[in-house]
């Protein structure tokens, strides 16, 4: 990863420095959970790993958050905890820990969620996802690289050796997720479900965006039907809907 430098021209390093207290929490879980694995790998991956028809027939919903704790092996925890440190030690920073903390939860189990309504997609690959395992942080890290593109559209990130601004970087990379749905070795339903809720969940300003909407529309809701109820307002519409916020 890229960063920029001091000077008025670019230099480029590899990382974003020293890791933050709740990445490192992460990184250390994860590689704990892949140690384990090591010895129970069959008993970890059905009882944690995420298994729509688990979670929606025997209602093991913790499934949800502990799949993103699970990896395939060497290289798959590699790269994702490596992400996890290049993306999110930055975001860390800026947030705050504990705001950091719950966007990686909401984005690594909202992509959980994506995955098992995928699941009942016509889709040859998805639809056999409904009795497979799914493992891996992939999708919280896809929320961590949207929320960097968010911040810091323009910052180089390497790609292959070449330069990308983090914004096409994550366009890129969203793109070969749709075009990877039809491959059943790949969570392409978890990775656009990181970026989806992501981008939700920052929509309206960070950590408040898809909260503040639920709110938003809930009061609407409530103030429509108390106005009905009572009339209120018999005069003409109100302005109540545009001061709510």
């Amino acid at each position: 990863m890229s960063r920029y430098g001091r000077s008025t021209a670019i230099s480029y390093s590899f990382g974003p420095g020293p890791m933050t207290p709740a990445v490192k929490v992460i990184i250390w879980a994860n590689i704990a959970m892949f140690v384990l694995s090591l010895f129970f790998q069959q008993q970890l991956n059905t009882y944690l790993g995420l298994i729509p028809q688990a979670v929606l027939e025997r209602g093991w919903l913790w499934q949800l958050g502990t799949y993103m704790f699970l990896h395939a092996g060497p290289m798959h925890i590699l790269f994702n905890m490596l992400g996890v440190w290049m993306f999110g030690t930055e975001l860390e920073r800026m947030w705050g820990t504990q705001a950091f903390a719950r966007y990686y939860a909401v984005t690594g189990v909202g992509a959980g969620v994506v995955a098992v309504a995928a699941s009942f997609l016509p889709i040859g690959a998805l639809a056999a996802s409904y009795s497979a395992v799914t493992i891996g942080a992939s999708g919280a890290l896809f929320g961590l690289l949207l929320a960097y593109a968010m911040r810091w559209p323009e910052r180089p990130i390497l790609l292959i050796l070449i330069p990308i601004p983090a914004k096409y970087f994550v366009m890129i990379y969203g793109a070969l997720a749709l075009l990877s749905v039809t491959d059943p070795r790949v969570s392409a339903a978890a990775h656009l479900g990181g970026l989806l809720v992501g981008y939700l969940y920052l929509r309206n300003g960070r950590g408040g965006g898809m909260t503040a909407e639920i709110k938003y529309r809930y009061l609407k809701w409530k103030m429509n039907r108390l106005r009905r109820k009572f009339d209120v307002y018999s005069g003409g519409k109100s302005d109540w809907d545009r001061h709510v916020h």
